[in-house]
């Protein structure tokens, strides 16, 4: 009689966990639904740019739609706060200037702008580096660094230079720019780079430190000059534009690098399909020539070194904004 019980357990209990899994609902591939990509930057930026060029890219990866929801507005922190609320389902994902929201939090405390970078996001993967140009307008008569540092550090008019909010990259960084120049402006901040971009060429504003995108897109007005580029050698879209270590600010080299977040509990399995896709995209040569021609230095990263960038954004700015002494407003 054991002998018989043994030989029917096993078929029977074979038998119960398999009508168990068919009764079980099948888990959904993912994605079975639309992609949001929030940007935190009005249209026609250097992320809203970029990200409309991710968007596209992800979707043909994914073989579903992405959608890009422009949600301007307190340096991005905005889009960055809605993105850290929403489900973490892998359908919304931020497309994040890494440099600038690690500014923010440094400058402002996680508690104001609502998010802690490295605790309520995780990256999907890294785009790339964009170094950042100087930009002016071209009635302020100035072609070189020295020649803006005359104009600048002259009695005859305070210049005022835009960022696209209070601890962006822009805000930051031009500051860093003026004290290694010896220079001084009037900062003044805008919902994001496109209406900073509008009063510069207006002559409202005489400075701004952009993203190449939004160089790119804006010099070819005729109305602007671009002084010089924040990075160790000149760039291919840029070649006659010297860097600003040429003209003799030593080492100085300001870039911002562009991540793909999503809220921290987003589940490994979704985080390693979208790294996989972003990074098949980055290898397609046509889309690397598209994002070099704005000036963007491609640089796709595994899960681990894309969680390592983020972690060093977030951890290397304090000691500047500290020795800046800037305030939040």
């Amino acid at each position: 009689m054991k002998m018989l019980e043994r030989m029917f357990a096993l078929p029977l209990s074979l038998m119960a966990a398999l009508m168990f899994a068919s009764s079980a609902p099948a888990l959904a591939a993912y994605p079975d639904q639309p992609i949001r990509m929030v940007v935190g930057f009005s249209p026609g930026g250097g992320v809203d740019v970029v990200g409309r060029i991710m968007a596209q890219a992800l979707a043909e990866q994914l073989n579903t739609t992405v959608v890009v929801e422009n949600k301007s507005g307190f340096s991005g922190n905005i889009a960055a706060q809605q993105v850290k609320q929403s489900a973490p389902d892998g359908y919304t994902l931020l497309m994040a200037p890494t440099t600038s929201y690690a500014l923010v939090q440094t400058m402002l405390g996680s508690q104001q702008v609502g998010y802690d970078l490295v605790k309520d996001f995780k990256s999907a993967g890294t785009v790339g580096i964009l170094p950042l140009v100087v930009i002016v307008n071209r009635s302020l008569g100035v072609n070189t660094l020295q020649e803006l540092i005359a104009a600048a550090n002259s009695k005859t008019k305070k210049l005022a230079y835009g960022s696209s909010g209070n601890g962006s990259t822009e805000h930051i960084i031009t500051e860093l720019f003026l004290q290694d120049a010896k220079m001084e402006m009037l900062h003044v901040p805008y919902r994001g780079s496109s209406p900073a971009m509008a009063d510069l060429l207006s002559g409202e504003i005489q400075l701004f430190m952009a993203t190449t995108p939004t160089a790119l897109a804006n010099l070819a007005s005729g109305r602007l000059t671009a002084i010089g580029i924040a990075s160790p050698q000149r760039l291919p879209v840029l070649a006659d534009v010297p860097t600003l270590d040429e003209q003799g600010l030593k080492g100085f080299e300001a870039a911002s690098t562009y991540s793909i977040l999503l809220p921290a509990g987003t589940p490994t399995a979704v985080l390693e399909q979208l790294n996989a896709a972003l990074a098949k995209a980055l290898q397609s040569n046509a889309l690397q020539e598209k994002l070099m021609k704005l000036g963007v230095k491609v640089q796709a990263g595994t899960l681990e070194e894309s969680a390592h960038q983020l972690a060093n954004e977030a951890a290397k700015w304090p000691r500047a904004i500290k020795a800046l002494n800037l305030k939040s407003n």
